[in-house]
């Protein structure tokens, strides 16, 4: 199929080393060549895909092995295909770090394995000189059916110093040196508690990755480097059932999204779409109306941020009450379960008074409390799962949410085959469904069903 279609993986030897900034890089030096580029993501990071959005232009998509079926995976990797020319995949963490100790689960190289994509693989070259070829042999060498098709020096000094690395690395380990990154001013991208800060809160400034990609147009053979993406094919994929085309007829879905919440994976509000619903956008930030509605959907972000400005708008919270108290079946995940909350203690200290859908009351502490994969059985039915399902997402917080009423989902996180960790959470009161967990709604697009039923169900 597709001489026409040309994918790569950006991987690096660890967090840290610059596969975000690089990426970035090549997003806008390939979208000035007049390509349509898809970004993509390994793993469920919102902030990295954020920031591929905002440089790129096109929404950034997650692929995420752990929430995600094979089949499902390849079948969304396949539909973003049919309108780019290329797909840009960033990595996550080193190229063979996953969930738990398995190299092919969860990690980078997995997902190249899994895609048919070839590796660029990114490596450090501050302060070293041979001693980079071994580097990179050992990458080769663990896991020699993994295509390492390319490789790209970063931090370099000068010219000369990149010819010594570039020397060292194809003599010793036979694979291409593609070219390099110079150390440059202005690239860098702000970070807090969380990592990266959202693209939708600092407005990026296109001219310096302007001119990023300039250089690297100057320094990166990117004619080699889509010589070597080239797709003979596409995965195999297959949609698992999906609801019916008109499961959302008549009913409006109404979405947070403002610089308090914007954390929402693209494929989830495509699901949506596909069920007829009208999808309309609000902030609680800003609005002081609820847009008329039958489902409400409060996704993550950073309520801490801005708990004193969502406290002071007085007339959102009374209209979240009052949809909720009508049964509007509203569905909030990590930063909207504080919003539901009753109160959110900042990191100041400061308490401020939230919606009090769900009674309890979130703090901000100065560690993560909980973060990583995870999966959750429903107790009871529930506005995305009935009884006994399992859902399967990912917990990254800093707060922690003391409830006021019984959690309805068994939680647990599982690696290498042990359980390391089991805790109840998930809160349903009357209509409205709240928890830390994300998820995908693509690794079982029937769990729409049960959110568009309650919805009707109000009516």
């Amino acid at each position: 199929m597709a001489a026409n279609f040309h994918a790569f993986v950006l991987a690096g030897t660890g967090s840290g080393c610059g596969k975000t900034t690089v990426t970035l890089g090549l997003l806008s030096l390939l979208k000035k060549r007049g390509l349509r580029v898809q970004p993509c993501k390994v793993g469920p990071d919102y902030l990295d895909t954020g920031w591929h959005t905002a440089v790129c232009g096109t929404a950034s998509r997650n692929l995420d092995s752990f929430m995600l079926p094979v089949p499902t995976l390849n079948a969304l990797f396949r539909e973003q295909m049919q309108q780019a020319d290329i797909a840009v995949i960033e990595g996550v963490m080193g190229l063979y770090d996953g969930y738990g100790t398995d190299p092919n689960y969860c990690s980078t190289a997995a997902m190249a394995k899994q895609l048919g994509c070839p590796v660029i693989l990114l490596v450090d070259g501050k302060a070293v000189s041979t001693s980079i070829a071994a580097t990179v042999m050992g990458f080769q060498h663990f896991d020699p059916t993994l295509n390492i098709a390319g490789v790209i020096v970063n931090r370099v000094n000068s010219e000369t110093h990149y010819q010594l690395l570039k020397v060292a690395i194809e003599r010793y380990c036979d694979v291409p040196v593609l070219g390099y990154v110079p150390r440059m001013e202005g690239v860098a991208l702000p970070e807090r508690h969380l990592g990266l800060v959202t693209a939708r809160e600092s407005v990026i400034n296109q001219q310096p990755w302007q001119e990023f990609a300039a250089t690297l147009e100057q320094t990166v053979d990117i004619d080699a480097l889509l010589a070597f993406s080239q797709l003979t094919n596409l995965p195999a994929g297959e949609w698992p059932a999906l609801p019916a085309a008109d499961a959302g007829a008549g009913l409006t879905l109404a979405i947070a999204d403002d610089e308090a919440f914007n954390f929402y994976y693209p494929d989830n509000i495509t699901l949506l779409a596909r069920t007829g619903l009208n999808i309309v956008r609000f902030s609680p930030l800003h609005d002081t109306c609820l847009p008329d509605c039958q489902m409400i959907w409060l996704g993550g972000g950073y309520p801490e941020l801005h708990a004193a400005a969502l406290a002071r708008n007085v007339s959102m919270l009374n209209q979240l009450r009052a949809a909720h108290q009508r049964g509007v079946a509203i569905y909030a995940e990590c930063g909207g379960l504080m919003y539901l909350g009753s109160s959110l203690e900042d990191s100041h200290g400061d308490t401020w008074l939230m919606a009090d859908i769900i009674p309890g009351h979130s703090k901000m502490g100065k560690r993560l409390t909980r973060f990583g994969y995870c999966e959750a059985q429903a107790a009871q039915q529930t506005l995305l799962a009935a009884a006994g399902e399992v859902l399967r997402g990912h917990e990254f917080h800093y707060s922690d949410f003391t409830p006021e009423t019984p959690a309805v989902m068994n939680c647990r996180k599982v690696r290498d085959g042990k359980t390391l960790q089991a805790w109840s959470g998930g809160w349903q009161v009357g209509n409205t469904f709240a928890s830390y967990l994300h998820v995908h709604f693509a690794q079982r697009p029937q769990m729409l069903n049960h959110w568009l039923a309650a919805a009707r169900s109000a009516l």
